[in-house]
């Protein structure tokens, strides 16, 4: 599939934070809400803080306090890594319009691998998903970091 230079470039910027993020010790995934183009939220997984505080709630919690509105109607959610099925109902709940992804996820993705929440019809909205924009980069990340959480734990 050929994903749009608009994609790759804010899913370009979402691999930079979600570097930022491993840098500080965080599995690297990070997201970004973005509306006519402009960035309006961001955020990078800080769940050693809390279990909650994953890139995607981060990222719209900034935006929605940015724009005073729990409604994000015309916006775009760029996340590293399929989001989880909380992550996925907060996407519902803010009425995001479009989630773009990278890696998927085989043991928790909730919008197309394990479930699709994000466009279920029994729910009171749906988005466009568009997936495995820049997948092996967000890919790569993820194993590098585990990889060498692995080795490290191992040390003598």
């Amino acid at each position: 599939m050929i994903h749009s230079d608009t994609d790759i470039f804010f899913m370009n910027m979402a691999l930079d934070e979600a570097r930022k993020a491993a840098e500080h010790g965080e599995v690297p995934v990070a997201a970004l809400v973005v509306r006519n183009n402009e960035v309006i939220g961001k955020g990078s997984n800080s769940k050693h803080l809390d279990p909650t505080a994953h890139a995607e709630i981060i990222a719209i919690r900034e935006a929605t306090e940015r724009l005073g509105t729990w409604n994000l109607r015309g916006s775009t959610l760029y996340v590293t890594l399929e989001p989880c099925p909380m992550c996925a109902g907060a996407i519902v709940l803010s009425r995001i319009k479009c989630l773009v992804y990278g890696a998927a996820d085989p043991r928790a993705g909730a919008c197309g691998t394990l479930y699709n929440i994000v466009q279920d019809s029994r729910l009171n909205h749906r988005c466009e998903v568009i997936k495995g924009v820049l997948a092996q980069e967000s890919a790569n990340l993820l194993w590098d970091y585990f990889k060498k959480r692995r080795q490290n734990s191992s040390a003598p």
